[in-house]
């Protein structure tokens, strides 16, 4: 059990870069990642929806001046791929949409991601960091 989980995170392939907070930053974050997931030969949606919507928020939402957002792509061995947008605005973290049922309050956009990636969360840390994740399983997608 322990291995068939180890192999669910098994790393096939990763992308990893940092980009400028700003919307700039956010379209280059998601044209780097439809060139990445071309180059795997990896299917482009939903990954570049969800990742245009997260690298916008982090210029957007989690923006620090001076500071970057970094953007990871990783497919596993078993087929799953896993967008991860890291900012330096730890202390705004975005709420489900159980938690926040008005669009008008918070926006669409982590409505999309959500009905698009099979999971999606927040990580904490390291201080003063945030890293909003979600993953596909890519399956019969490919």
């Amino acid at each position: 059990m322990n291995q068939e989980i180890a192999m669910l995170r098994t790393p096939l392939r990763r992308f990893s870069m940092p980009f400028s907070a700003t919307r700039r930053g956010a379209r280059l974050a998601r044209l780097l990642a439809v060139e990445r997931l071309s180059t795997w030969g990896l299917p482009l949606d939903p990954a570049r929806l969800i990742v245009a919507e997260l690298a916008a928020n982090a210029a957007v939402h989690g923006r620090v001046p001076g500071r970057s957002f970094r953007l990871a792509l990783t497919a596993t061995v078993c087929g799953v791929l896993r967008v991860e947008v890291t900012d330096a605005k730890g202390e705004c973290v975005p709420r489900r949409r159980d938690a926040s049922p008005d669009p008008a309050e918070s926006g669409y956009g982590l409505f999309l991601v959500e009905e698009l990636a099979d999971r999606w969360g927040v990580r904490t840390g390291p201080v003063p960091c945030k890293t909003v994740w979600a993953e596909i399983d890519l399956g019969d997608r490919r």
